[in-house]
């Protein structure tokens, strides 16, 4: 059995669900250029800022205030605060403020936004996470000193607590916040078809729509069935011990394994803040080395490559699969997912003979030997040559190669 090299669209035949709002269209579109089927169900969307009067009574604290220390958390928010200070009549009185402070940024987005603005920061986070932003600033000092923390998103509690621990009187602005998603029952759609493993690779761009999405399944009534097709397990049995892909050297990724009969959906994070909630409910999801979309991008289509497509050269020519897609000399051949399981399972024997009892587990629990005559007669019809699908008598069937 050979896998398959790359292709001029390697995420051909392969089904991705997308969880984002800001910027989707981005990751869509990069992902549908790339071949890939997309199902879009944004679980959080930004809340607009206009007339937010919560927010310009922040700005407006931070001007009074005059802080000493700030701390810019994403290149977004850096923006957004600008703007509703501009649109409010104050932004230049928030931009003298900001260039007397000392700016400290999670990331190097955050420090471009920052620059772009005429200002310049003092320093700059080592992981680009909030945690490792406000261990530097901790250590630089804070007591005594007001420090303004710019929040995204859902606040992070924790991060604040040390920074009023430390002796900082705290100021906080929220440029933005998210809120439910109006999506029609598109969330519910996603729910369903990963609950099914309808689906190859869910992404998630943000912690606050990992835990979104988690808290839709949950509340749908399919929870259970959900948090086992992403921990790659059987419905009910515990997850399995796993690591951040890029976490550690030879830490394991989530494997697109089959379980009687489908295969379980990988889940793909844009780095570590967005995975924890889903490691918190036991998925291992894969994590570029770089926290950036383009490299999140890269890597589900590596890990598909390497693990969820199948190459096989039998007598009657090169058979691939490719997610929910069968090739057959390069032209897709339409295969319903009993005859896919079942041809998966043959071409992962490269030839040996795969039982009968064996061969109905791949369909799922409790499959007759019916449905297994019935799924290989379906395959045979589906092939350009039905021979290839051998009957090993009293044994079970094998692919001839």
């Amino acid at each position: 059995m050979n896998r398959s090299p790359a292709t001029a669209l390697p995420l051909q035949g392969y089904r991705i669900g997308v969880t984002a709002h800001r910027r989707a269209g981005d990751l869509i579109e990069a992902l549908e250029r790339r071949g890939a089927r997309v199902l879009h169900a944004p679980a959080l969307r930004i809340a607009p800022v206009a007339d937010d009067e919560v927010l310009l009574a922040e700005i407006a604290a931070v001007i009074e205030a005059a802080p000493d220390i700030v701390l810019v958390t994403t290149a977004y928010g850096m923006r957004r605060w600008c703007e509703a200070a501009d649109a409010a009549g104050r932004g230049e009185e928030l931009l003298a403020v900001l260039a007397r402070a000392d700016i400290y940024v999670r990331g190097p987005k955050a420090r471009g936004a920052v620059r772009a603005a005429g200002l310049d920061d003092a320093g700059i986070s080592a992981d680009e996470t909030t945690a490792a932003l406000t261990d530097m600033v901790v250590a630089a000092g804070v007591r005594g000193k007001t420090v303004a923390v710019q929040v995204h998103g859902f606040t992070d509690v924790a991060a604040l607590a040390r920074l009023r621990d430390a002796g900082a009187d705290l100021l906080t602005v929220t440029p933005y916040r998210w809120v439910n998603a109006e999506s029609g029952d598109r969330l519910s759609q996603l729910i369903d078809a990963v609950a099914d493993r309808e689906l190859d690779v869910i992404t998630f761009t943000s912690a606050p729509a990992a835990d979104a999405v988690l808290s839709a399944a949950a509340e749908s009534g399919r929870g259970a069935e959900f948090l086992a097709a992403l921990r790659g397990s059987e419905l009910g049995a515990p997850p399995g011990p796993g690591a951040l892909r890029g976490a550690a050297p030879g830490a394991p990724a989530n494997p697109a394994t089959a379980i009687g009969g489908q295969a379980a959906v990988v889940s793909a994070a844009v780095g570590p803040v967005t995975a924890a909630p889903l490691l918190a409910a036991g998925i291992t999801p894969l994590v570029p080395e770089r926290f950036r979309m383009g490299a999140l991008i890269r890597l589900v289509c590596e890990h598909l490559e390497a693990a969820g497509s199948l190459r096989v050269e039998t007598g009657g020519g090169l058979l691939e699969v490719r997610g929910s897609v069968l090739l057959a000399g390069g032209i897709p051949v339409p295969l319903a997912p009993a005859p896919l399981h079942l041809l998966r399972a043959l071409m992962a024997a490269g030839g040996a003979v795969r039982s009968h009892a064996e061969l109905a587990a791949e369909l799922g629990p409790g499959e007759s030997d019916n449905a297994l005559h019935m799924a290989v007669s379906r395959l045979r019809a589906a092939l350009p040559d039905p021979t290839v699908v051998e009957t090993v008598v009293k044994r079970g069937y094998r692919l001839r190669v």
